[in-house]
């Protein structure tokens, strides 16, 4: 389950990309959020797609909200706010028009805080359709030619940034789906709590804080967020992206103390869970300390875990003073485990 393999993305879309077209600066690639394209007038537009996810145990405002966040989160990636949206919705037939209505009220008014316009689309219900893949969106950014980034970007030297830490997206959503088994193992208290964590799902406000230090020589040079195969997916990706090695001290990395139990209690290892909401920056050393303090200004809790090595060093971790290999996890084991959970099995 989750995204086909890199042998799958190798052999069969990425040969297949239709027409060529000198104004795309980046294209589809592995580990890279946004296409670039060249608008003119020293301007570009980042584009990102993904599915429209709608989990109805979240509520419909909640879910909505998280819809939302996911799409933008990727275009801000780019360095470059969110500005215009087109949404699919293909829904399933069970979906009432007062559920739409609440689900769609709420990722307008999320669109709206964002800056996000809706500026195009297509709504219709099927048979065949369910939850959580009710259709898909692509998300547009605009800005100067100078001022995007791209996973990329990083170069030797630079010092890696990784905001709010591992399993953020799968601890949140597991603590809102399922509150009675974080209950039952941890207490009431610590439930309600736990799914707090739901609302850090979002790297939008991350990326704009990170990048007003500066981008490129000047400071953020590559942003990625963690999403499939969570953290490390995200460091192996940044690194294969950039063509650089890596080198992270494991200890370093942000495991809140939610995020720690509530992946204990669904058997799923935090650092290749999936993770919206964790950002893996990587920065000039000379303004990361500045990009430490400008998110910890807003209340995001980020901390430096390595740095960006030659290529020929490898991406490694080291854990109780020995280094090991990092490799891609290539599976994401909060699928099989939510989908477990979903099923009762």
């Amino acid at each position: 389950m989750g995204k086909v393999s890199r042998g799958v993305f190798d052999n069969v879309i990425l040969p297949n990309v239709g027409a060529d077209d000198p104004s795309v600066i980046v294209g589809p690639q592995h580990g890279v959020d946004v296409g670039v394209v060249d608008i003119g007038g020293g301007r570009v537009m980042a584009l990102t797609a993904d599915p429209v996810f709608i989990v109805p145990q979240y509520g419909w405002a909640r879910a909505a909200w998280f819809a939302v966040h996911i799409l933008a989160s990727d275009a801000a990636t780019s360095g470059l706010p969110p500005c215009w949206m087109s949404v699919d919705l293909n829904l399933p037939l069970s979906m009432t028009r007062d559920e739409l209505a609440e689900m769609w009220q709420t990722f307008s008014d999320e669109c709206r805080k964002l800056g996000i316009a809706i500026v195009a689309g297509h709504t219709g219900r099927y048979a065949g359709c369910d939850y959580p893949m009710v259709g898909g969106a692509t998300v547009m950014s605009v800005g100067p030619a100078e001022n995007y980034v791209t996973p990329k970007g990083a170069a030797v030297g630079d010092k890696v940034i990784i905001t709010k830490g591992a399993a953020i997206e799968a601890a949140g959503l597991f603590a809102v789906t399922f509150p009675g088994k974080v209950a039952a193992a941890y207490g009431a208290d610590f439930a309600r709590e736990a799914e707090k964590i739901f609302y850090q799902m979002t790297v939008v406000e991350d990326c704009m804080t990170a990048v007003a230090a500066g981008v490129r020589e000047d400071g953020v040079t590559a942003m990625h967020d963690a999403t499939e195969c969570g953290v490390w997916g995200g460091l192996f990706e940044v690194a294969e992206a950039s063509g650089v090695g890596m080198a992270i001290d494991r200890g370093a990395i942000i495991v809140q103390d939610a995020v720690a139990k509530i992946s204990e209690l669904f058997e799923i290892d935090p650092f290749t869970s999936i993770s919206e909401g964790t950002l893996v920056i990587t920065c000039r050393p000379h303004k990361a300390d500045e990009v430490i303090t400008r998110l910890a200004d807003k209340g995001i809790p980020a901390s430096i875990v390595g740095e960006a090595v030659p290529k020929t060093q490898g991406i490694t971790y080291t854990e109780g003073g020995r280094t090991v290999t990092l490799e891609h996890p290539e599976t994401d084991p909060f699928w099989a485990a939510f989908d477990r959970e979903i099923r009762g099995a």
